[in-house]
């Protein structure tokens, strides 16, 4: 009998999980421009299915996530305002949304790559596919609350979603185990967000001052 995979069920759990953090960390934003609770609620989705929305429109993958799963719209909307009512308590929470977004980002990753292998599309193709899954919802947000993307600092993130999708298609490539290559590629990547986060690693700055006129 064949082992269960990963992927059907603990993935998913991971997910929604994941899309929830995201859309309560956007609501936190929202507030922080001191928008009302529509804006929340719209920012909250943007954030959490964003990046989804966007890979599916570019590899013209359809329905688009949140039209075939319409209750994940419920969940990120509903996350957004119960956020709202413990904005309060936000501030305990950092390091906890901190983690949840480190596992969002390595879960959206591998969903893209996947969404883009199922298309039988090129590797290089899927790792873009995996980092825009991964990266892009908090671009729009960013971009929404006029801020400068995480995605463009010299932070560890895209370059986290990138590393993921290249250890999760070289173990599909040497045929493990499915649930060996998952649980591997989620451990290794989420441990190297971490350690970015604890140890402020981050990628070369590029610095140009001087006037051209």
């Amino acid at each position: 009998m064949p082992a269960p995979d990963i992927t059907s069920e603990f993935l998913h759990v991971l997910f929604l999980i994941a899309i929830a953090a995201e859309a309560m960390t956007a609501a936190l934003a929202a507030g922080r421009r001191e928008m009302d609770w529509l804006g929340v609620c719209m920012l909250g989705c943007v954030t959490a299915l964003g990046g989804g929305s966007v890979r599916d429109v570019l590899l013209n993958h359809h329905p688009l996530s949140w039209i075939a799963h319409p209750y994940y719209l419920l969940i990120t909307g509903g996350a957004a305002l119960i956020t709202i009512a413990i904005a309060r308590f936000a501030h305990s929470l950092s390091r906890l949304f901190l983690f949840l977004d480190a596992v969002g980002l390595v879960v959206f990753t591998i969903i893209g790559v996947d969404i883009a292998l199922g298309l039988s599309l090129p590797w290089g193709i899927a790792i873009i596919s995996g980092m825009i899954t991964g990266c892009v919802g908090g671009v729009l947000r960013d971009v929404l609350c006029n801020e400068v993307p995480l995605l463009f600092r010299a932070e560890l993130y895209a370059t986290v979603s990138i590393v993921s999708a290249m250890l999760y298609l070289a173990g599909l490539a040497m045929a493990w185990n499915h649930n060996i290559v998952v649980g591997g590629s989620l451990l290794i990547g989420l441990s190297l967000r971490l350690l970015a986060l604890r140890f402020r690693w981050s990628m070369p700055k590029f610095v140009y001052t001087r006037d051209l006129h």
